[in-house]
């Protein structure tokens, strides 16, 4: 399953590797896709992990989550 978030897109682009790892942390995420241009970061996860536990890794990372 993909969940997609809308996020502040004013982040480095440098920025992409700490995001994939903090992402994968979460048991039950296969991977992300960040969009910076657009703003957007896709989650390809289990039902093991929730939006809201996705969410909640955003913003702890420092991305303010615009649903």
């Amino acid at each position: 399953m993909y969940s997609t978030f809308q996020i502040n897109s004013d982040e480095c682009l440098v920025c992409n590797n700490q995001i994939m790892s903090k992402i994968g942390e979460l048991q039950g995420v296969f991977g992300a896709e960040v969009d910076f241009v657009n703003g957007r970061i896709s989650v390809n996860h289990t039902d093991e992990v929730s939006r809201e536990d996705i969410s909640k890794k955003l913003e702890e990372i420092g991305f303010k989550n615009q649903y």
